[in-house]
């Protein structure tokens, strides 16, 4: 056999497109070209290949002419990761190794000089898209367990080249990976509610957020506990389910973070205010996922928000309504998903301590309006909470009464969200015309509800941000729909627009 077609896959987002490597050997002045779109890493696994062979005992065909093309043209390829399925395709092509026993497989892998398999990101990807086509995966043994997260699948790792091809000829037979179950779980040990003080409307103003899951802004002077309420709320979530926990590895694994560490715990991204907008949406030459990526079906903490560069924040914006971001560049085109919830603390002025008791703030007023309008008015609209957090008396901060765990508040969460399940989708994610028959409101409380509207100049994005939150208040108490008390409550966690919006 003179042609050999070896199954492989390439990296495109969190898309793993098939590729097909073909060899051919031919009579003619002896070389090697590499034809497919392949950039500066694929076209240098040449070399690799080549000292990976000789290295390995195995025959290189020196004497005859090899083409290597990897389909489809027009696909961009890119990293290590063809050399294992190239190394192959040679040995098929030149009758060391049966073509017949590689076409119900797939293989990846980076080779180093002398065969040994070296790890690839994007793994997890790949492993779900086999599993889907129902073959076999041939995968570096450091990459075992990556893979095997994609149950179902047939994992082979393979330390070296040399335990491949005995596999292939039937001599010695890889050993099929299995990953040891792990349990989905949400709680990070040290995270309780019980250990925060004091605060009932910022805690009950996180129980809401982690019903519905809607976006949390929580605004007060420094060391009010902020940011240890913030850090709680993974902690009141519920655990991902098993295609949740596979989409966050599937993101892991793109950028090579290690996967299972926090299997099945929800991201909790803190990103520093210095981040720019590539670092925290995702871009580069080579568009990758950013913070609101990672933090898909978690939570993106953003301390100090007004310390963010504003061109950073907006372009948040359209990633929170869609839950995607999509990246484009000359030649790169890549959707990532985003459906992140967003938790951010500010102080309310420069220096910290507008309104604190406990110190005099020594901000200008210009200061103080320049500071917070930095903040733009659309932003806002998709914060559906708004809370104060103020600065906690004596007594209570010495308090050794703890409050409410995390237990307790996260059952009413689940109970919630099982109320919200029923719908179809969480209360932020509930479509417009659903959101409003779920919330059927009567005559006079539609014209009550116009005129605090009209009175507070709220946008219709935020009158729908007020029927969402007043729903979740209504699943927690378990009333449907929700009532006139709820709708005042919900409004009442806006209560930083004005504010903020220099109204």
């Amino acid at each position: 056999m003179t042609l050999a077609i070896i199954n492989t896959r390439a990296s495109l987002g969190l898309d793993a497109p098939e590729v097909l490597v073909e060899v051919h050997l031919a009579n003619g002045l002896p070389g090697l070209t590499l034809v497919g779109l392949a950039e500066a890493a694929v076209k240098e696994s040449r070399e690799r290949v080549r000292s990976a062979l000789l290295n390995a005992g195995l025959e290189f065909p020196t004497t005859r002419r090899i083409t290597l093309n990897l389909a489809p043209a027009d696909l961009p390829k890119e990293g290590g990761r063809f050399d294992l399925p190239i190394a192959l395709g040679i040995l098929v092509a030149s009758g060391q190794v049966p073509g017949e026993a590689l076409e119900t497989v797939e293989c990846l892998g980076e080779l180093a000089l002398d065969g040994k398999l070296r790890p690839v990101t994007g793994v997890l990807p790949v492993a779900l898209a086999a599993r889907r086509a129902g073959r076999t995966l041939i995968v570096p043994r450091a990459n075992a367990d990556e893979a095997a997260l994609a149950t179902g699948l047939e994992v082979l790792p393979a330390e070296h080249l040399l335990e491949v091809v005995a596999h292939l000829l039937g001599q010695q037979r890889l050993e099929a990976h299995h990953a040891e179950p792990r349990p989905l779980d949400s709680v990070a040990s040290g995270m309780d509610l019980a250990e925060v003080r004091g605060q009932q409307q910022a805690r009950r103003a996180l129980e809401i957020a982690a019903a519905g899951a809607h976006n949390l802004l929580l605004a007060g002077p420094p060391g009010t506990g902020k940011t240890m309420l913030a850090s709680r709320l993974p902690g009141i979530l519920p655990p991902l389910q098993e295609d949740e926990a596979l989409e966050v590895a599937a993101i892991r694994s793109v950028i090579g973070l290690p996967l299972t560490d926090d299997w099945g715990r929800r991201p909790f991204r803190t990103p520093h205010h210095t981040a720019s907008a590539v670092a925290l949406v995702g871009g580069g030459s080579k568009p990758r996922p950013g913070e609101i990526s990672l933090a898909h079906h978690g939570v993106l903490f953003l301390d100090e928000l007004p310390e963010f560069a504003r061109s950073v924040l907006e372009v948040m914006r359209e990633p929170m309504e869609s839950g995607t971001i999509s990246l484009s560049r000359a030649n790169h085109q890549r959707r990532y998903p985003a459906r992140f919830q967003l938790v951010a603390a500010m102080n309310p002025c420069p220096c910290g301590h507008l309104g604190d008791p406990r110190q005099a703030c020594h901000c200008t007023a210009a200061q103080i309006q320049r500071y917070q309008q930095r903040l733009s008015g659309p932003l806002l609209d998709r914060i559906d909470l708004q809370v104060e957090v103020p600065a906690l008396p004596p007594e209570q901060l010495t308090s050794q009464q703890p409050g409410e765990d995390s237990a307790a508040v996260r059952e009413r969460v689940l109970a919630a969200r099982a109320r919200q399940a029923k719908r179809g989708a969480l209360n932020a994610h509930l479509p417009g015309r659903e959101l409003e028959a779920a919330c059927a409101l009567d005559t006079a409380t539609r014209a009550w509800l116009a005129g605090v509207l009209e009175r507070l100049n709220l946008s219709a994005r935020a009158y729908h941000r007020v029927l969402r939150v007043a729903l979740t208040l209504a699943d927690l108490a378990g009333d449907a729909p929700p009532e006139r008390r709820q709708l005042m409550e919900a409004i009442g966690y806006r209560q930083l627009d004005r504010l903020l919006k220099g109204g």
